[in-house]
């Protein structure tokens, strides 16, 4: 069974240290294209320039893609991604939801042999195969809580890795 989510204009992120690839889809779910990486910068900054993306879009749902180990298991990077991911989604009131990345970037670049791009673009094909795999398996993008944002939280009060890892 299939937990395809619901079509409509959507941004995927692949978050990095240093740039976000992004990729975004029609509100038919039928085109993705890689859009230019964000090379990132202050929180504050990124979500202007995010702002201003989401609002030429129409964005009504962003796709954080995770990057998983060879097990499924949360990495360090996936817990920096699922914080970025849930701060974002809160400072612009938008559902989310989180995709395994594991092998992303390799599978990107070999795609579009793009090995060893440090201009953005492998980020963002990336991100670009990611939104393809959240348009094809899901899951559903949810609300994030809404609370203001809680330095000391948990990953288990930023959100769940159930949404990636479904309980059989």
């Amino acid at each position: 069974m299939s937990d395809r989510p619901r079509a409509r204009s959507a941004l995927s992120l692949d978050v990095g240290r240093k740039r976000i690839g992004l990729a975004g889809c029609d509100a038919l779910g039928l085109t993705v294209t890689p859009l230019n990486a964000l090379n990132r910068g202050a929180f504050s900054n990124d979500l202007r320039q995010l702002e201003k993306l989401c609002a030429e879009r129409r964005v009504q749902a962003l796709v954080v893609g995770l990057p998983l180990d060879d097990e499924g298991n949360p990495t360090m990077q996936a817990r920096h991604c699922q914080r970025y991911g849930v701060r974002l989604a809160r400072a612009l009131a938008l559902p989310m939801a989180l995709v395994n990345e594991h092998s992303s970037s390799w599978a990107a670049g070999e795609r579009h042999r793009l090995h060893g791009d440090r201009s953005g673009r492998l980020d963002s094909a990336a991100a670009a195969l990611l939104l393809e795999q959240w348009l094809a398996d899901g899951p559903e993008a949810q609300p994030v809580q809404t609370a203001p944002e809680n330095r000391g939280e948990t990953d288990a009060d930023a959100g769940s890795w159930t949404s990636i890892h479904p309980e059989p």
